[in-house]
């Protein structure tokens, strides 16, 4: 509810209905999606947390709310002819990347479609906000929780450069509690909290290598492929057109 009000701008009391229904990776293995909850029965928030930018988030979105209302509507209400009455959307993602983003973003489902028109019968916006320490200064001024989370990444990163992730995510943990920051969540027992930042760091870094591992892996089949092309007389003409070939059958 805290981060909440200071992205939306607005004061909620704690009073106010929450319902949280974040996607189950039970139920949708691959459709996991960070937070999401109804607000007082009308709005659904689908809220991300990222690192790296994706411009495919609206599309990411569009799923996530399409099996928010397979959760919420009785499907065998569809084929009534009385009206549905559902929670409005909002879709929202919080950055922290190391690469250059502006404070605000939107990002628009139309602008992935193929063919342009000037009707435009379905659209999704994705709220994109820098939260990296010293952006959207105002909107962390309303959230200690969002402030706090600011400084301890900005700590993680500065460690960083002398050490490795988990040393850095330890010492961040120590200075950010000795500062009186985020100190409930920092202090759970254990390594609970170094382990989950590790993981939630180390994802980026492991599907970045899983796609270098993609990339190498085609690189070999295609040389063992021309290598047998070689083999079997081929001259380098018809290695060239042979592939050009291939190039347009993938593309069709």
């Amino acid at each position: 509810m805290e981060l909440y009000s200071a992205i939306s701008g607005k004061s909620y009391p704690e009073s106010t209905k929450i319902e949280i229904v974040t996607l189950s990776d039970v139920l949708y293995m691959d459709q996991i999606n960070d937070i999401a909850f109804v607000l007082e029965d009308r709005l659904i928030v689908l809220l991300e947390h990222q690192s790296s930018i994706n411009n495919n988030m609206p599309l990411r979105m569009l799923r996530y709310l399409s099996a928010e209302y397979d959760m919420i509507v009785d499907r065998k209400n569809l084929y009534k002819q009385k009206r549905i009455m559902i929670p409005s959307p909002e879709f929202i993602v919080l950055y922290n990347g190391d690469k250059k983003f502006p404070d605000y973003k939107e990002l628009k489902l139309s602008d992935s479609y193929n063919f342009k028109t000037t009707n435009l019968y379905l659209e999704l916006v994705v709220r994109v906000y820098n939260i990296n320490k010293g952006r959207n200064a105002e909107m962390a001024g309303r959230s200690p929780v969002l402030s706090g989370y600011e400084e301890f990444i900005a700590e993680i990163k500065e460690n960083l450069k002398s050490m490795d992730l988990r040393e850095a995510i330890k010492l961040a943990v120590k200075a950010c509690i000795s500062k009186n920051i985020l100190v409930s969540f920092l202090e759970r027992p254990g390594s609970e909290v170094e382990n989950m930042i590790f993981g939630e760091w180390n994802l980026d870094e492991a599907l970045a290598v899983r796609y270098e591992e993609g990339r190498e892996d085609a690189r070999e089949e295609k040389c063992e492929e021309i290598l047998d092309l070689i083999k079997k007389g081929y001259t380098a003409a018809d290695i060239e057109n042979h592939l050009r070939k291939q190039t347009r059958t993938a593309t069709a």
